[in-house]
């Protein structure tokens, strides 16, 4: 069963948004689920710092040893920090998703967005949990 914490929104493709106190500032990672259904990751191409991205484009790439899966930004805004531990370890994706494995913290252009993305209790119904 994989954890879904509460406090947290959710895309369809297993991104989660948390929201940092700072100013429309959020980190986004993958879920558990996600990485339990990848198995083993080997790396994790980012984006720099300062790139801009629409909600839905491709921010990166996660490799596990199965399959090499792209990265979808959940709302629009710009990088504004990367998980550069990631690099040297991206198994730790696979020990702590949504603590020290975060991906990348966005400013968000509109925070409203987040209000467009799955709940923990929906995302929950679509992985059949």
């Amino acid at each position: 069963m994989a954890n879904i914490p509460a406090d947290l929104r959710y895309t369809k493709e297993h991104e989660y948004v948390k929201q940092t106190g700072a100013d429309a500032i959020v980190q986004i990672g993958i879920t558990d689920y996600a990485q339990g259904e990848l198995g083993d990751v080997v790396f994790v191409d980012l984006p720099k710092v300062g790139a801009v991205f629409a909600r839905g484009d491709v921010f990166g790439t996660i490799e596990a040893v199965k399959a090499v899966s792209e990265l979808y930004a959940p709302l629009a805004g710009t990088v504004t920090e990367v998980n550069k531990a990631l690099e040297g370890d991206p198994a730790l994706v696979n020990r702590d998703p949504y603590g020290a494995a975060w991906m990348i913290k966005l400013r968000a252009k509109n925070t409203a967005e987040l209000d467009q993305l799955l709940t923990s209790e929906a995302y929950k119904k679509q992985i059949g949990q």
